[in-house]
Parts: C-alpha cells; structure tokens; sequence
C-alpha cells in the first residue's frame, strides 16, 4: 500500500480533490505511516520520499510554507511528526526542522482553550473539544516533550484526554460523542450537556489511535500514565461490542449497526484494529483483544482492498469527512453523516490502513521474543553527548540514539519480535543481570573516548560467566583495534574460547561499498535465514579455541563466532555492524541487507534463550 500511494503521489502529496498542495493533517497522517514502513523494511526510499516531502514547505529559517500560526488550527500539528522524526536522524540540516516543530509547539501553548484547558478544535470553532483533535495534537505534543525536556506538559496532555472521558463519554454505551461545546451555544450541542448527537466511527478512531500513540511517549513513572491505560482499557470492550461479528468491521455511525443508508467504513475500522491490536501487544488491554484486530483486518482486506490492473492496490469505503457546524452547517445528525461523500484512496483511510498492516505484521511474529528481556551494556560503552537541551546524554550504540550512530532501529526490530529491551547502566553483577535473557556489550571504551573508561574486571567476568553458564546469551561486539579497548575485552572472551585478534580486514574506502561485502552461504542459513549479503567494515577476525565454533569464516577469516557454554551461548564479531547507519537503508547500496541480516540474528538470538 505504501508503495501503491507513492505512485500515485510521486514527488508531493494531494489532498481529497485538492489541486495544489497544503501543510495539512492527512499529509502528516501519510508520513507517519510511511515512516512506519521505513523501519519495518529498512528500505531508505521511505525515508527519502518523507524528507523529500517536508522540505518542499520548510525553509532554512524553519518557517513553513501554506502554514499559518494565527488559524490556530489543530489540523496543522500532526504533519509536525514527521519533522521530529527528521530532526533526530543525521543530516546537515537539521535543525531546520526543530525551528518549525518548535513553531507548531508554539502554536499548542497558545492554542485558545475551554476554561478547563481542553484545546479548541480551532480558533473559528471557539469552545469545542473534538475527538479528532486528540490525535492532532497529543502524538505530537508528547514526542515533543520527551525530546525537548518538558516534563510539566505531560499533565497537560493527560487532561486533554481526561476532559474528553468527562464530557463526551455516553453513560450507557461508552461510546463517544464526536465533540462538545462547552458554551452549549452551537445548534448542535446539546442544551444540557454539550454533547454532538451522534457517535462517528472515525472520530472515536482517531481517538483511539492518539491514545496509543501517545503512551509511546508518556514517561512509564508518571502518575497520569496509568489513567491513559485504564482509558483504553475501557474503551477496548466498546470497540468489541460494536464490532460487526460476521464481517469484522465497524459502522459509518458505529451504533446504528444495519439501519438503513448506514455501512462498513474503511477508516474506522482500520484505527480500530490498529489501536486494538497495538494495544494488546504492548499490554496495556488483555491479549484477547489480538483476536478482535485480526478479525477487523481479514475483513478489512475481503471487503475494502482492491487490486488494480497495474499491480497496485486500492482502498475503498473511506468517507472523505465528518465535522460540525461551519459553512454549509452541519449537524451531526444521522442524516449529515450518510450525506458525506465516500472516496477511493482517501488518506484518511490509506493511512490507518497502513497503520493497521505494520501491526498485524508484527503480531504474527512477536511470539519470538515473548518475556524475554534483551539488555544493552551502557557501562563499559559509556559515551556522552550534548542533547538538544543541553544536557549531557549517552550516545553511541545506545538503544535511544536515533542518529546513525545508536541501535534504535535494532532494538525496534527486537521489540516487534516481542521482546522487551533495556540498559544495564552499571557493572554486571547477580542483580544487575537478574532477570536478562540476552546480554549485548558493545565496542568498551578506551581512554580516547571516555575520560575515565570503566574495563572489564576479573570480577565482571566472574559474573558473566555464571550468568552464562546458567541459561543465558551473551553478544559480543567489538570494533577495530583504534576504536575498541580490546584486551579487557578479551579477557572476557577468551573464557569462552574466543579471542578478537590484533589484525582489521574490510578496509572501505569511502563510498567503495564492495570492500566491506560479506556472503552468507547459501548451504548455510542456521543463523542467516533470509540475508545472502551483508556489509562489515574495518572487523576483528576472531580467533577460536575449544568449543567455540565458526558461524561465519570468509578467505580464511572468522567472521562470527559461536560458543555454547553450560545451558548458555555467546554469540561474537569483530564490529557492531548492526547500528542505525547500516540499517536504515540511507547510507550503503541497497544491495546489502544488513536491515534483514540483523532481523534474523535477532531471531536467532532470541531462540537461544534457556528460561532459568
């Protein structure tokens, strides 16, 4: 689907019947699930369509073309996405695209509000909270916040949704009201309670979709993350209920069921799925609710997917809009609803759909990696760099880095094979590896790097090795001999009969890509079930004793080593060939594929693990 929509919007992104391109929501709505497919593929054309995109409207200066600060439209936020997504990636210029995120930040802060500090949709529809503008903003604002160091708006991003359960709520169904006015004075409101007459499936959509959206974000210690769960915990068994058992999918007006001129939408249902299935993976609704996204999406795929004659596919059913009041009015009765257009390829549905695709990919193959915990050392690697705040944060093979030096994109491919990953900031002991099932040290520094570099001690060691011993599984990667203190290093693997040797093979001069190939045998595919070719450069060959074997030898180099020690096993290489920059697909030819090599050591590794 992504590359379906490329083709038709191939070097800018229209909107409905528009014949012009604007900063608008659904083009922010289309990155992200483009964004999406760039990291479950590793495929950089992904990457390049997104940026190629945002900066046909942003300048130098930050300043953002067709935008406009004084509309204090909610609309204009969710594009805002895909500027932090650019902004944490390495590149020259990015810190354009902090200038106009923290222009659209701007905008939240002095977006008008009810006086309980809900946003107005917009400044024109004064009064209102709608559910769309949940997603429109929240996402956004909460990325924004991590990132940039502003813990106290948390609060503020937990009452928007907070205000929502208050106000929009049924007492009866739990279903939710499209919007309210807290005024009473739109003819559409309710006199009593403010509350729009109707339940639109999208709108509860994109409510459910910003509420996953944003426990991406939230901190896992604040005190207002657990109410966003138990908001989605509520809300999961409505969406079951309303559900249509024989089809799959939900309703235009999601209660109405069969009543006449009502029918199964596109876009709802693929939110709903995603936000279902989304949700039942990472823990925050029972797992039980899997079962209600698969069956959304089969029907999703039976009765909305078209396959055209070019090869391409289609989605059908997606109403192009749903409001209230404005010019001609509109008033959210049944009636206004059914009189909606509904359009083909609607980004409003093409995008979800998207969204909907990622996550059932993932819930077919993140049995892998269930209760397993994967822990990257930060204490041996143990870098610092100044954040965007000014703050001194690790870098370098971290989890967290984004930028082509870190492991996200690594550690996102552990987290979709369902596993949990985290940092052992501190010297392995029984406690500190309590708990771990697989256990990565990376390239420990030497004195060059870190001022007081912390080596591996013979106690360390110790530990180590009882932990292995025990069950667990234990990667080693080092790098080349000026960057990588490799004889503590070695002390520690030599206890399981491997040794990085003095020597550097696959010397790559500078864009001379070939001279760092590596070839998986085709015969040999236990670890490697997919990649044929890879890119390692400037390695340490390893140097095998005892049990220790070769799962990778190359002109008469091992490559990659195995040992398998007591119930444990340790996995080494000469070079943590697996961090962003040869990953992502930016960087090397598209021939490599580093992006499917690491998907399958993952798995692998992943499949060693002993429960103890």
């Amino acid at each position: 689907m992504a590359d379906s929509f490329i083709a038709r919007n191939k070097d800018s992104i229209l909107v409905g019947k528009s014949t012009v391109t604007r900063w608008d929501y659904e083009q922010g709505l289309m990155l992200k699930a483009i964004e999406k497919v760039w990291y479950r593929t590793g495929e950089g054309k992904y990457f390049e369509y997104i940026r190629k995109d945002i900066d046909q409207y942003v300048k130098e200066d930050g300043s953002i073309r067709t935008y406009k600060f004084d509309e204090f439209n909610i609309d204009n936020i969710p594009t805002g996405r895909a500027l932090l997504t650019l902004y944490q990636q390495t590149q020259p210029d990015k810190e354009k695209y902090k200038k106009a995120a923290d222009q659209l930040w701007k905008q939240l802060e002095q977006q008008p509000r009810t006086k309980e500090g809900g946003f107005w949709h917009k400044k024109r529809y004064s009064n209102q909270m709608w559910l769309d503008g949940l997603f429109m903003g929240e996402p956004f604002a909460a990325e924004y916040s991590m990132l940039f160091s502003h813990p106290e708006h948390f609060d503020d991003i937990a009452n928007q949704f907070a205000l929502i359960e208050k106000y929009a709520v049924d007492e009866k169904t739990g279903l939710i009201y499209h919007a309210y006015d807290e005024s009473r004075e739109q003819p559409w409101a309710d006199k009593k309670t403010g509350r729009s007459p109707n339940f639109w499936g999208r709108a509860i959509g994109w409510y459910a979709v910003a509420l996953v959206d944003v426990l991406e974000y939230f901190p896992q210690d604040h005190p207002k993350r657990a109410e966003l769960i138990r908001y989605l915990q509520r809300l999961a068994p409505v969406l079951a209920k309303y559900q249509d058992k024989q089809s799959g999918l939900w309703y235009q007006v999601i209660d109405q069921g069969a009543r006449k001129g009502n029918y199964f939408e596109a876009s709802a249902s693929c939110m709903f799925v995603y936000a279902l299935a989304k949700g039942a993976r990472l823990g925050y609704i029972p797992a039980t609710y899997a079962k209600n996204a698969k069956t959304g999406y089969d029907g999703i795929l039976k009765n909305f997917i078209e396959k055209e004659g070019d090869g391409s596919i289609s989605l059908n059913k997606t109403v192009s809009v749903g409001g209230l009041g404005g010019t001609p009015y509109r008033d959210g009765s049944y009636e206004y609803y059914l009189s909606e257009p509904i359009r083909k390829n609607d980004l409003k549905g093409v995008g979800p759909f998207i969204f909907a695709s990622v996550e059932m990919e993932i819930a077919a193959e993140n049995a892998v990696g269930k209760n397993k915990k994967v822990a990257l050392d930060y204490f041996f690697n143990h870098e610092f760099r100044k954040s965007a705040t000014g703050k001194e944060e690790p870098f370098h093979y971290t989890w967290e880095d984004r930028q082509h030096s870190g492991f996200w994109l690594w550690g996102n491919t552990f987290r979709e094979l369902g596993a949990q990953t985290v940092s052992v900031p501190a010297a392995p002991n029984a406690e500190n590896l309590k708990g771990i099932d697989l256990y990565i040290i990376v390239d420990p520094d030497t004195k060059k790097e870190t001022a007081n570099p912390n080596f591996i001690q013979p106690k360390d060691i110790a530990a180590i090795e009882k932990w292995v011993k025990a069950g667990g599984v234990l990667m080693l990667m080092a790098n080349d001999t000026s960057n990588c203190e490799i004889p503590h290093f070695n002390q520690l693997a030599k206890v399981f009969g491997i040794e990085f040797t003095n020597r550097n093979r696959n010397m790559v001069q500078g864009l001379q890509f070939e001279q760092g190939r590596l070839d998986i045998p085709a015969s040999d595919k236990a670890i490697f079930k997919t990649a044929g070719k890879i890119y390692i450069k400037e390695l340490s060959p390893l140097a095998l004793t005892g049990a220790a074997k070769s799962a990778l030898t190359d002109h008469g180099d091992i490559i990659l080593g195995i040992s398998k020690y007591g119930k444990g096993t340790v996995f080494a290489v000469g070079d943590p060939w697996l961090y962003n920059e040869y990953l992502d697909g930016r960087r090397i030819d598209t021939s490599f594929e580093n992006f499917e090599a690491g998907k399958d050591l993952a798995e692998w590794l992943l499949k060693q693990v002993v429960k103890k």
